[in-house]
């Protein structure tokens, strides 16, 4: 247990070096440009700018940035003058946070405003003043954001890799409760798809990780000219899977909970129903496979597409001719599932649902002799 925990340690520390290194360079760059170039004496808000507004986690730090200079600008300009007007104290410390951080709010700022705004204040309001200190300041601010983005742009993080990985992560999650949901259904075994349903829903959190590495990867492939090309491109068609992706979580995780319904209450399901779910897995873990290859590796977005294509040729509706409700919805659901995938894999929607036998005969189709 010892060892597992230590290597989860060293694993969140290396995915996190990239960002821990920005935020290092960032912070020294920053105080040097202020202390050495510019001759301020006591810079200390260049680096706190450069690491706030780079943080450790990625996306938006341009706006970041700029919300880090609007928040320091309120709070520099409040703080200088009640402090001139009322002096320095505890009520004073009180009322000048107050009147910053509100002064941040009637300007629609988001958190990063109100919060900058009121340490600003504060720093005003506890420390010596200086001849040009609030001028002082408010350049080291800017100095520290514009210094935070000059290192996204020189020591970046790559826009697709990092994305793309947490995508893989959640098809890993999916296609081992599909796995684990057909094994329960072989075996009426409640347990084992109870433990498929726990781990499904456990993905949401890193599909919101994808969504924050997405923005963080449009935000690097703009500032970078290292990917002013094919990264950007394909961080364009990662982020078109975004949605699909966590569609097919969402009705993948309605299949499993029919599937212990349909198991607690011993419904009859026809095997084969159970077989296209265990090559809907195998289906999920080349669309995996799809997301981790580089653009002249294999698989391709058809190879994907032809896997799901053979898994919806066998989701027929005689599958579930005389079966109950939950068996159903068990096809239902694996059937939109196969759609969303298909869009991770780049066809349309229309398209996708095309592929699907129809769930009811054709009236204008003669039936066969």
């Amino acid at each position: 247990m010892a060892s597992n925990s230590r290597s989860s340690a060293v694993g969140r520390v290396a995915a996190a070096a990239v960002p821990i290194l920005q935020c290092a360079l960032a912070a020294g760059l920053a105080w040097w440009v202020s202390h050495d170039l510019l001759r301020h004496p006591e810079p200390f808000f260049a680096p706190i700018s450069a690491v706030v507004a780079l943080g450790v986690s990625l996306g938006s730090r341009v706006r970041r940035s700029l919300e880090l200079l609007v928040g320091v600008s309120v709070g520099l300009g409040v703080g200088d003058l009640l402090i001139a007007l009322i002096g320095s104290g505890t009520w004073q410390i009180m009322l000048t946070v107050a009147v910053a951080m509100g002064a941040a709010v009637a300007l629609d700022g988001g958190p990063v405003i109100a919060i900058q705004a009121a340490g600003s204040a504060v720093l005003v309001a506890a420390l010596p003043p200086g001849g040009n200190a609030g001028t002082d300041r408010m350049i080291d601010a800017l100095v520290g954001g514009l210094v935070g983005i000059a290192v996204v742009a020189v020591v970046p993080t790559h826009p697709v890799k990092r994305a793309r990985r947490v995508a893989a992560d959640v098809l890993d999650v999916l296609g081992a409760a599909l796995r684990q949901t057909a094994d329960g259904l072989v075996e009426q075994n409640p347990t084992l798809i109870r433990a498929a349903l726990d781990r499904i829903r456990g993905t949401q959190d890193r599909i919101d990780e994808l969504r924050l590495q997405i923005r963080g990867g449009r935000e690097s492939s703009w500032v970078s000219p290292l990917f002013w090309g094919g990264a950007r491109r394909r961080l364009v068609r990662l982020a078109d899977t975004v949605d699909p992706l966590d569609n097919a979580v969402r009705n993948v995780r309605v299949l499993v909970r029919r599937a212990l319904t349909l198991v607690r209450d011993d419904e009859i399901l026809d095997p084969r129903l159970v077989d296209v779910v265990e090559q809907l897995a195998g289906a999920v873990e080349v669309v995996r496979d799809l997301l981790l290859a580089d653009p002249d590796e294999r698989p391709s977005r058809d190879d994907a597409a032809a896997a799901l294509r053979a898994v919806a040729r066998a989701a027929r509706p005689e599958l579930i001719a005389g079966a109950g409700l939950s068996t159903h919805v068990v096809f239902a659901q694996l059937r939109s599932a196969i759609v969303d995938l298909l869009q991770v894999c780049g066809v349309s929607r229309v398209a996708a649902l095309a592929i699907l036998p129809p769930t009811v005969p054709n009236p204008h189709v003669p039936p066969a002799l």
